[in-house]
């Protein structure tokens, strides 16, 4: 027996404790990918991280598709659709941001990507005709201003040589990926597909096209045989990918992309909290007014309607 898709239901209402629960999940488990994120970069070519990660994290989200019972046969017209998920969400956004990571700083990736809940309020007008709520723009924009102060003393020293400014396209470009997948799930989800499916889906495909590309460009795909490489590797595969992703989009559903898109503002603050704890980070005035703006700023965010 089949498990229908959830109910699709007014995006503009007020959050329920289901959808806190997801948010906070979906906070949490990304605000620690970025400390996950180090042990992946220094010896291993980026596609082939990825794509261990999401070998790991496509027979998990298969398995568990197949005990809840969901339908997994398709047509054609929706594998297409899982294709698109697994080419924008659960590869290129991936990869593009782990070449970043080889060039900038860990708080300036966390800066651009929180400017995901903005590039989710236009790409939604652009592509659904949904019309951005002003108290959430407003709110995104205070978001986005309160990481930049937070993160200001990186902005602000940041060499932007040929690294750096390859660095930033990668991230840029990693970011929108992602929110074009926001995009294509969300209407994925009206179209009837339970997000658990689909996901499982484009999680195969994403794996496959990775895998391509590696072996296209002739790279090795050994991994690095140290804790730190496959711990991350697990903590990415299942917690990172397989969780947050299965909540994050469940949420993209309910509240809608604008909404859920500002927990992309919210986990720089659970990674600079780690950071405060475990790496020595040293709190700032501006930093302090950063955590307030972001605050506030979400805030707005859950009151917007």
């Amino acid at each position: 027996m089949s498990v229908a898709a959830p109910a699709f239901r007014n995006q503009s209402s007020a959050f329920t404790p289901a959808d806190y629960g997801l948010y906070a999940i979906t906070v949490l488990a990304w605000g620690f990918s970025w400390i996950a994120m180090k042990g992946q970069v220094a010896t291993v070519a980026p596609e082939v991280s990825v794509f261990w990660r999401f070998v790991l994290a496509a027979a998990i989200m298969m398995a568990w598709a197949r005990y809840r019972g969901h339908r997994m046969t398709f047509r054609l017209q929706d594998h297409l659709r899982f294709a698109g998920l697994g080419a924008l969400l659960f590869s290129t956004n991936f990869t593009l941001f782990y070449y970043g990571a080889s060039h900038l700083p860990s708080g300036l990736l966390a800066v651009i990507f929180s400017t995901t809940s903005i590039f989710n309020l236009f790409l939604g007008l652009i592509l659904f005709g949904q019309r951005p709520n002003m108290l959430a723009l407003a709110a995104g924009l205070l978001g986005i201003t309160g990481i930049g102060l937070m993160f200001w003393p990186q902005l602000a020293g940041a060499e932007f040589n040929d690294g750096g400014a390859f660095g930033l396209a990668m991230c840029i470009g990693g970011t929108l990926s992602f929110c074009l997948g926001n995009m294509l799930s969300a209407d994925t989800q009206r179209r009837g597909i339970a997000v658990t499916p689909a996901t499982a889906w484009g999680m195969v495909y994403g794996m496959v096209f990775l895998g391509v590309v590696s072996a296209l460009r002739g790279q090795s795909f050994a991994i690095e045989w140290s804790a730190s490489y496959l711990g991350s590797l697990v903590y990415l595969a299942v917690i990172a990918s397989v969780i947050a992703f299965a909540s994050y989009l469940t949420l993209l559903g309910r509240i809608g992309s604008a909404r859920a898109g500002y927990a992309t503002v919210l986990f720089p603050l659970v990674a600079l909290t780690l950071s405060t704890l475990f790496e020595g980070y040293q709190w700032t005035p501006l930093a302090a007014a950063g955590v307030l703006c972001v605050l506030g700023g979400n805030l707005m965010m859950l009151r917007a309607r």
